[in-house]
């Protein structure tokens, strides 16, 4: 299982709507986030900056999977527009880099 931090920023003012349509999601959603391997997805919200921590068996390969996804592609049509910058799941990123966890040192 892996664990992933992602960062997102939201456009000035759009806080309380992001956090209204996050309150939550589509069921239909969730569904296909369980079948490309989340197991659990967080987000804080620090003013307009985002943090997500994604816990999934294979991150690229969730983001393979959704991209093309007509239930994904519906979510990203209403997340986006509250985003700086809209998120289409193109590329091979593997979130922030991991500098050091207590647990891999001890």
């Amino acid at each position: 299982m892996q664990r992933i931090l992602s960062r997102t920023r939201l456009r000035a003012g759009h806080e309380a709507e992001y956090e209204r349509v996050h309150a939550s999601i589509p069921p239909e959603l969730a569904q296909r986030l369980r079948a490309a391997g989340v197991a659990n997805w967080s987000i804080w919200r620090d003013g307009q900056d985002l943090v997500h921590l994604i816990e999934v068996e294979d991150y690229r390969a969730m983001r393979r999977a959704l991209a093309d996804d007509p239930v994904n592609a519906a979510w990203q049509a209403v997340v986006n527009p509250l985003l700086e910058a809209d998120d289409d799941y193109s590329g091979n990123d593997d979130g922030v880099p991991l500098v050091w966890t207590l647990e891999g040192q001890a």
